[in-house]
């Protein structure tokens, strides 16, 4: 049985993310379609979720009365992602699949472009840059069965964040 704080802080702070998340897409969207291909917003959002699981972590922790075991800490963090990156996803399937489908095939083209230039600029050779520039064009990233793609990939890698944050943050042992 899950903590019924656990339950309530990861809940309460995966919908803030999500909201987050819906929010930075749609402003990217209102913005300019380009900078879904610029690589610092990955990064931003990566800070974003590191800053809000600190604060999720932090404030489990004190509501718990300072016992924070490991398997308590990450359960908080995952449940906090799981139910951010839904959000995200099911706004973002609903943005590029049902609002406006033609910005997933601009954002298509911006992407092969960037990653033509990115190839390049590594000396990759042109049959290869060919090769990976056909297999982009094959799939559209912001279609509903990849956007599901994502959702659990991204879900994998930020259960890796949640391991170290749920390490850094559970209760120390009294056994030295």
């Amino acid at each position: 049985m899950i903590n019924e704080v656990i339950k309530k802080n990861g809940t309460t702070y995966g919908i803030i993310l999500g909201v987050i998340l819906a929010l930075i897409t749609a402003t990217i969207y209102a913005i300019d379609l380009k900078l879904f291909v610029s690589g610092w917003i990955g990064g931003a959002t990566f800070v974003v979720y590191l800053v809000i699981g600190i604060v999720l972590l932090t404030k489990t922790k004190k509501d718990l009365k300072g016992f924070f075991s490991f398997k308590d800490a990450f359960t908080t963090f995952f449940i906090a992602t799981f139910i951010a990156l839904l959000i995200s996803t099911l706004f973002s399937i609903l943005l590029f699949n049902v609002i406006d489908p033609g910005a997933k095939e601009t954002i298509g083209e911006y992407l092969v472009k960037y990653m033509a230039e990115t190839l390049q600029k590594f000396g990759t050779p042109a049959a290869s840059i060919n090769e990976a520039l056909a297999k982009i064009k094959e799939t559209s990233p912001f279609s509903t069965v990849e956007q599901l793609k994502g959702l659990v990939f991204s879900l994998a890698l930020y259960s890796i964040l949640g391991l170290i944050l749920a390490a850094f943050f559970k209760s120390k042992t009294t056994q030295e």
